[in-house]
């Protein structure tokens, strides 16, 4: 079905019972996830003065609502919506929308959240100063602030099944980056050393990237930095290697986590590797962070004694970050004091309340049952999508994933993932291109990654996903035949030859974006 022919009607679909996603009465497919919207199951919803479109991003033309006026004595002004104020920023705003409903949206660090948490995150909390924690604020007018942030807390530690007693958190930071130097703030002095996952291999910049001319991340500037890897035969994570490099390097802090490394880590291992060292030992949960609430990868609790995430990936939150901390002192540190003065006011201000928010209805929804099947439908349709690779001749990095993502290894196809990834965009499927083991360069990397949440939100399940792995085969057949056409190898000519107006194979690839577009456009969009 096209979108225009559920124009207006997609705003809030019905629920089915024990349903994980917006689902029609009746037409709920595997584990209770819908395979494609029909219009008699969906009804309109108000929210607030005004009517929006899911689908569209339009207002409704049957709603009209007098702007009320602010003040009195002619120094009032008119509270106006977005549309008559800045029709602009409205139209753009729609335009993302539209594109959001007709792509394949398969970043791995990309979801889409709920209508409560973006409800709760456009709310009056954005207006409120409250810096400090709850009873310690610097501004007044903050008890039910403080009433907000305790029960975030407190439905944090729940959702990740930890003993109040024995665990703290910090829900303040403003995203996981923020949140990961925070801790080395707290823990760390200028010029100590850490290791993390290298880059090139699936791990993070903000865990100490450099090369050798430069030190890109802040962490490797403030911090001296040694990165472990994997193992190039297997694509798993070198331990050995690790623990040899660790016994010689000394690092104060060893970090687990990654953003593009299929499989699960042995935290039992990497702790035993960090007490031989005398380091603290970190998990940086962001990508996973949904997928440990619901049990369905190993537990990081168990073993660390800092984990940090992000809050707007697998756990479909809002936008920002969590640190969780022991409670009792680690290597004579009080870890609760110092991150928390390493929070604010040592590299923050003011929360924002509107965020942590949104947070607390997240992570109530993160402990329903319906959250849990919700992420064992990302790993199951992940494990779909890689099988499908497979069969049809892919290398995948690991030759799997025990998560949400799987990382393709594009050279034996003789073409790169900055290439592909363009294709596959002027298709409506977004994807990104990502360093496999052994590559040269990050701007022309080897592979993609591609992530199964955001899909598994709008109600995909495991044959949807086997679609999704023939058309991006398609599309690498189609930049195949590109590479061939192309005047010359070097990617900005590439780029410039596939986006001419004559590009010789723009019908190949708009067959492939419309027959993209009419699997996506039977699928809903949650929020508002």
């Amino acid at each position: 079905m096209q979108g225009s022919a559920v124009m207006g009607c997609v705003q809030q679909p019905v629920w089915a019972k024990g349903s994980l996603g917006f689902a029609h009465k009746g037409s709920v497919g595997a584990v209770g996830l819908p395979h494609q919207v029909r219009l008699s199951g969906l009804r309109s919803c108000r929210c607030s003065s005004f009517e929006a479109n899911v689908v569209t991003g339009r207002a409704a033309s049957s709603v009209s609502v007098a702007a009320p006026e602010i003040g009195g004595d002619g120094r009032g002004f008119k509270d106006n919506p977005l549309g008559e104020v800045d029709p602009e920023v409205r139209s753009l705003i729609d335009n993302e929308k539209q594109r959001q409903f007709r792509s394949l949206e398969l970043i791995a660090s990309e979801n889409f959240t709920y209508r409560a948490v973006m409800e709760a995150v456009g709310s009056c909390l954005t207006n409120k100063y409250s810096e400090g924690l709850p009873g310690k604020r610097y501004y007044g007018g903050n008890e039910y602030i403080d009433e907000l942030e305790i029960l975030c807390q407190q439905r944090a530690l729940a959702a990740f099944h930890l003993d109040g007693e024995k665990w703290g958190v910090n829900v303040q930071p403003l995203s996981g980056s923020p949140a990961n130097f925070e801790v080395y703030t707290a823990i760390l002095k200028p010029h100590d050393r850490l290791m993390g996952l290298d880059l090139p291999h699936g791990g993070h910049l903000s865990h100490g990237f450099m090369t050798p001319k430069r030190r890109v991340s802040g962490t490797s500037v403030y911090f001296e930095s040694m990165p472990y890897r994997l193992n190039e035969s297997t694509g798993l994570v070198d331990y050995d290697m690790l623990e040899k490099t660790a016994n010689l390097f000394r690092p104060k802090l060893i970090i687990a986590g990654a953003s593009a490394y299929p499989r699960d880590f042995d935290y039992p291992r990497m702790r035993k590797i960090a007490d031989a060292v005398g380091a603290f030992l970190m998990m940086d949960m962001a990508h996973i962070s949904g997928l440990v609430a619901a049990s369905v990868v190993a537990d990081p609790f168990e073993c660390c004694d800092i984990v940090t995430t992000t809050t707007h990936k697998s756990l479909r939150g809002p936008r920002g970050g969590m640190i969780f901390f022991k409670k009792d002192p680690v290597l004579g540190i009080d870890l609760e004091s110092a991150i928390n003065n390493a929070v604010f006011p040592g590299l923050q201000g003011g929360p924002h309340n509107h965020t942590i928010g949104g947070l607390a209805v997240c992570l109530k929804y993160a402990q329903t049952p319906e959250f849990k099947a919700y992420q064992k439908q990302v790993v199951s349709n992940c494990r779909s999508l890689a099988a499908k690779l497979m069969g049809q001749g892919y290398e995948l990095v690991s030759d799997g994933s025990d998560n949400h993502l799987v990382l393709v290894n594009l050279r034996p196809f003789n073409v790169n993932g900055a290439q592909v990834e363009k294709i596959l965009d002027m298709a409506s499927i977004t994807l990104n291109k990502n360093s496999v083991p052994g590559d040269k360069s990050a701007i022309v990397p080897g592979g993609i990654r591609i992530g199964t949440p955001a899909l598994t939100t709008r109600g995909f399940t495991e044959k949807d996903f086997m679609l999704v792995a023939d058309f991006i085969h398609e599309g690498v057949k189609i930049t195949q035949e590109a590479k061939k056409l192309a005047p010359s190898p070097k990617l900005q000519d590439f780029l410039k030859f596939i986006t001419a107006p004559d590009f010789p194979l723009i019908g190949q690839v708009l067959d492939l974006k419309r027959r993209v577009e009419d699997l996506a456009t039977q699928f809903p969009l949650p929020g508002v």
